[in-house]
């Protein structure tokens, strides 16, 4: 994990990437309860008998999972000292390029693209565009690229 003592110190990163997390194992309980918060039972994702048959041999996470998982992800990437809090902004691309079965184990690896400061009626905060390649051990693709907008405040 890297760690900044100011936000401001992230402009001089920018093209550079910023940190890589831990592994986290994406388990079937959290894609039962994803599938449960959602309303998207599809076999593929719950019924493990049944897609131990499909396409993939075993059950998968849901795309929007594992990128639900991006903060989660992402916040063993970087430390920054002063910043208070941080919100997600939005996304400007994603793509989910390799499925993720159940017992995978994941990782965020992020670039800085972007870093623009914003004005704030006290203290001081940015923008951030980061590009986040979700890792997935043993594997030769990400199971996910997005591109990630947050704002952070100090």
């Amino acid at each position: 994990m890297r760690e900044l003592e100011r936000l401001s110190e992230l402009e001089a990163l920018q093209g550079e990437e910023i940190g890589v997390g831990e592994w986290m194992e994406v388990t079937q309980h959290q894609i039962d309860l994803f599938a449960d918060a959602t309303g998207d039972h599809q076999w593929i994702h719950v019924d493990p008998e049944r897609a131990a048959k499909g396409p993939f041999g075993a059950t998968i996470a849901h795309g929007f999972l594992t990128l639900s998982l991006l903060p989660k992800l992402v916040e063993s990437t970087l430390r920054v000292a002063d910043v208070k809090m941080g919100v997600n902004y939005g996304l400007n691309r994603v793509r989910f390029t390799s499925p993720v079965p159940a017992g995978s184990m994941l990782r965020a690896r992020t670039r800085l693209l972007k870093y623009e400061p914003l004005e704030v009626a006290s203290g001081y905060g940015a923008q951030v565009t980061t590009e986040v390649t979700i890792e997935m051990k043993g594997a030769d693709r990400p199971a996910c690229v997005a591109e990630s907008i947050g704002r952070r405040y100090a």
